[in-house]
């Protein structure tokens, strides 16, 4: 059951990280989340500043994808 529980956790997690248009409505005043700085930047065209954040999600995004995929394919094997 745990382990469903934290396939859950982890799908959500992932697609949080990337809404950028939920973040951009709901964000408090003052306050840049990774995705608003990296759309800020983009926005701007200053692309050199922009990759370093952007792949910071991309990486960040992975594990768990990464994770869970470790965990299908275990949960196959049984």
């Amino acid at each position: 059951m745990t382990g469903g529980i934290l396939t859950g956790i982890m799908l959500v997690f992932v697609d949080v990280m990337k809404e950028l248009p939920a973040t951009l409505v709901i964000r408090p005043f003052n306050f840049d989340t990774l995705a608003i700085r990296v759309y800020q930047y983009a926005s701007d065209e200053r692309l050199s500043e922009a990759a370093a954040p952007a792949l910071a999600i991309v990486l960040v995004g992975m594990i768990p994808v990464i994770f869970l995929s470790w965990q299908i394919t275990q949960s196959r094997r049984r």
